[in-house]
C-alpha cells in the first residue's frame, strides 16, 4: 500500500469525475483506484494551489490523503525481468513468432543454458501465450522442425487467427509462419476472377484459404506430401467455409502434372512456398502452366544473388520452351544477417 492524494466522490458522480481527472491530467497511474459501498477514491498527483482551490469548489468532490494498492508494472518485453549475465544479453533474440497461444523462439548456443528462464519471461510478458517452444530451422519436404517445450503447457496444437480467418496448427508436425500473413493477403489481392490457382506446397492451406476467401478464383488445387498437414488443411477449409473452392491432394508435387491432367485444367497462378527446395520443383511447375501464368516463387537468398537466381530459372524454363517475361521481388523477412525470405513474382509464357 502507498499513500497518495485522492479525489473522493459519491459513486453516482464517478463518470463525471473521471472526465474531469482526464481533462486535467492529474491521475496517478501507478496506483489502483478503490471504492466502497458509497464512494470511489481516485489516486491523483499532488495538486498546485490553483488546482486545489478549483477542485475544492466542486461540491461533491473531497480532496484527501489515503492509501492505495500499487499497479502491477506492465512488462513491455520479455527481456525486462530476465536475469542474465551482462555479456549474454546482446545475444537475446529481438523477436520470436507467435502462433495462436504458442511462442516459437530460436536461441544461440550460448543461451541454451538459460532457455527455461527465457521461456518463463516470455509467458510473463505476453498474457495470451500458454506455451513457449525452442525451435530449430524447418527441414525436409514435409517442413517439420525439432521442437522443445521450455515453458508453459505441454502442447503443440493451437488455433491461429489472421485477417478474419481461423487456422488449426500443429507447430511440431506442420509448417506455418505468421510472418507471411501480409504476403498471403497480398497474393490473394492479385488473383483475378475465374483464375485456376495451384498451391504446390500448401501445408495447412493458409495461402489456399486466404485466396478462396478473399478473391474470386474459380478453384484452388492445394497439394502437400505431409499427411498431417493435409489433415489440418481439411479442417481449415471446413471451418473457413471454402470447401467448394479448394480441392486438396495428399501427394508429392513432382506428380503435379498427373494431378492436373486428371482435372483437365492448367494453372493461371502457382504458389511455390518451399524456400529451400522450390528450385528443384520449378521444372514441374512449368508442366502445368496456362498460356500466361504467374508463379509466386519463395526462396531464402542474399539480395546480390537474385539476378543469378533468375538466370538459372530462365535456363530451366528454356528446356520447357517457356519464357520468363518479367519478375518482381518482395522482401518478406530477414532470415540471417545477410539473407532474406524473398518472394519473387514470375510471369511465364509458353
Amino acid at each position: 500500500m502507498k499513500k497518495s492524494y485522492a479525489i473522493k466522490v459519491p459513486i453516482k458522480y464517478a463518470k463525471k469525475t473521471k472526465v474531469i481527472i482526464k481533462l486535467n491530467n492529474i491521475q496517478n497511474k501507478n496506483l489502483k483506484l478503490r471504492k466502497d459501498k458509497k464512494f470511489i477514491y481516485y489516486p491523483i498527483k499532488e495538486l498546485d494551489n490553483n488546482k486545489l482551490i478549483k477542485f475544492k469548489k466542486v461540491k461533491y468532490i473531497e480532496i484527501m490523503l489515503t492509501s492505495f494498492e500499487e499497479q502491477e508494472k506492465k512488462i513491455q518485453s520479455y527481456k525486462e525481468n530476465l536475469k542474465l549475465p551482462d555479456n549474454l544479453k546482446k545475444h537475446l533474440p529481438t523477436s520470436y513468432d507467435i502462433i495462436g497461444k504458442i511462442a516459437l523462439i530460436k536461441l544461440p548456443t550460448q543461451l541454451l543454458k538459460y532457455k527455461k528462464n527465457i521461456g518463463i519471461s516470455i509467458l510473463k510478458s505476453k498474457k495470451n501465450i500458454e506455451t513457449v517452444c525452442l525451435v530449430k530451422p524447418v527441414e525436409g519436404e514435409l517442413r517439420t522442425r525439432d521442437i522443445q517445450i521450455i515453458a508453459g503447457k505441454k502442447q503443440t496444437k493451437t488455433i491461429h487467427k489472421e485477417f478474419g480467418l481461423t487456422f488449426f496448427v500443429d507447430v511440431k508436425n506442420t509448417y506455418f509462419s505468421p510472418r507471411l500473413a501480409n504476403e498471403r493477403k497480398r497474393v490473394a489481392s492479385l488473383v483475378k476472377p475465374g483464375e485456376i490457382v495451384v498451391d504446390m506446397f500448401t501445408g495447412i492451406a493458409p495461402f489456399a484459404v486466404m485466396i478462396a476467401k478473399y478473391s474470386k478464383a474459380k478453384i484452388i488445387y492445394a497439394v502437400d506430401k505431409n499427411k498431417k498437414a493435409i489433415s489440418l488443411a481439411e479442417q481449415n477449409v471446413k471451418i473457413n467455409k471454402v470447401i467448394d473452392k479448394i480441392t486438396l491432394f495428399n501427394d508429392d508435387s513432382k506428380n503435379i502434372k498427373k494431378i492436373l491432367e486428371k482435372e483437365q485444367v492448367f494453372a493461371d497462378r502457382i504458389i511455390m512456398n518451399l524456400p529451400f527446395s522450390a528450385h528443384d520443383f520449378f521444372i514441374y511447375a512449368l508442366d502445368i502452366i496456362s498460356e500466361n501464368c504467374i508463379i509466386h516463387y519463395y526462396t531464402i537468398i542474399k539480395e546480390d544473388e537474385i539476378e543469378d537466381k533468375i538466370k538459372d530459372l530462365k535456363k530451366i524454363a528454356k528446356v520447357k520452351n517457356v519464357f520468363i517475361t518479367r519478375y518482381n521481388t518482395n522482401k518478406i523477412k530477414s532470415y540471417s544477417p545477410r539473407e532474406f525470405y524473398m518472394g519473387i513474382d514470375i510471369t511465364v509464357k509458353k
